[in-house]
């Protein structure tokens, strides 16, 4: 039964509920050396100031529960006396970390983070690129490639030939290269190591080493990650959201007339002619493919391969990067063989031409 004790001269007018019963009981709460005790209450049990925890006020009275104790509560009715409030923890009005560190100071340390978290997150899509997994990259690519409608050309041996060129040049994970018959000279590469190449680009070049160091480029992209990288920085976080969500058209267009980085660029050259080296394939070919091409920017001709020109800028750097490749003297082997050469240059001759390439959202 509750405690009829006098009380105490230090007693401070209490409410208290046990968490037990919902009666609210007034007590005095006695201070003592190492805590407190609550007088006038059926539990006269000891108590730190320590396993005190601040909740929400009521009625604009001070409250605290205790630690371990579910529904057990304290509030002081009126102000809480000079002398107890240096021993009762702080009010919590923004959390513990935040209280522990002042509101100013939290704010000006969490602004800082989320400026670093939009430098290198937003602002870096390289690091977003490598961030993204393989099986989220391999879904949109698939997305992609069935965009493009069953273009895809298979004429007698032509893609035997295309595999062949392909292993040579990277040995390692199997890349997808494919020729669709689309009338323009182009290259792409979609996310999940797909690479297209437009059946004009065949028909304009003068050998299969000019594809091959094409091809070697684009599985640079590959290698690389250039493909999502520039496409997070071009069209944004979207892009991972909603790529799966009908806007996988609009993401085709997008890579078929984006640019690449001139790092992105330089990287892929730069594999592109280590991989014509592995395979002993002459980088002379392709350096005179970039001059052909480079003499069709700023010029009225250059509707005829524009979106080469758009989606790959080129430089006389470019063109010299791979003249300087050469190994001196060194004999090379063609790329494929003529017939080979033959077969995949009449790969889409059994197929309809296309007179657009542009894919809806």
């Amino acid at each position: 039964m509750p405690s009829t004790s006098a009380p105490s001269e230090a007693a401070t007018p209490v409410w208290h509920y046990d968490g037990r019963s919902a009666l609210r009981q007034q007590a005095m709460l006695v201070k003592e050396a190492d805590g407190f005790r609550l007088e006038g209450v059926g539990d006269d049990g000891r108590y730190r100031f320590a396993d005190l925890e601040p909740r929400e006020r009521v009625g604009g009275e001070t409250v605290y529960g205790l630690k371990g104790r579910p529904g057990w509560r304290l509030g002081f009715v009126g102000d809480v006396p000079a002398a107890l409030a240096p021993l009762l923890p702080g009010e919590r009005r923004y959390g513990r970390l935040v209280d522990r560190f002042g509101l100013w100071r939290s704010v000006a340390v969490f602004a800082v983070l989320a400026a670093i978290v939009v430098f290198l997150v937003l602002r870096s899509p390289r690091v977003v690129a490598r961030m993204v997994p393989a099986s989220v990259e391999q879904r949109l690519g698939d997305a992609m490639v069935g965009n493009l409608g069953g273009h895809f050309c298979n004429g007698p041996g032509g893609q035997a030939a295309l595999d062949r060129l392909a292993a040579e040049l990277d040995p390692g994970e199997a890349v997808d290269v494919h020729v669709a018959n689309f009338p323009v000279v182009n290259a792409v590469t979609l996310p999940g190591g797909h690479v297209v190449v437009f059946e004009k680009l065949l028909d304009d070049a003068r050998s299969p080493d000019e594809v091959a160091g094409v091809i070697g480029h684009e599985i640079g992209h590959v290698r690389n990650h250039d493909v999502m990288e520039s496409l997070i920085r071009q069209m944004g976080l979207s892009v991972l959201l909603g790529g799966m969500e009908g806007h996988v058209g609009g993401y085709t267009n997008a890579l078929l007339s984006m640019s690449y980085s001139r790092t992105a660029e330089a990287r892929a050259d730069g594999y592109a002619i280590a991989a014509l080296a592995r395979a002993d394939i002459s980088p002379l070919p392709t350096a005179r493919f970039f001059q052909r091409m480079a003499k069709f920017e700023g010029d009225g001709r250059a509707a005829h391969v524009m979106t080469y020109l758009s989606s790959h800028p080129l430089s006389a750097a470019r063109e010299h990067r791979f003249a300087a490749a050469a190994r001196g003297s060194a004999t090379y082997r063609p790329a494929l063989s003529p017939q080979q050469w033959a077969q995949l240059r009449a790969i889409c001759s059994s197929d309809p031409k296309v007179e657009g390439f542009h894919f809806e959202f």
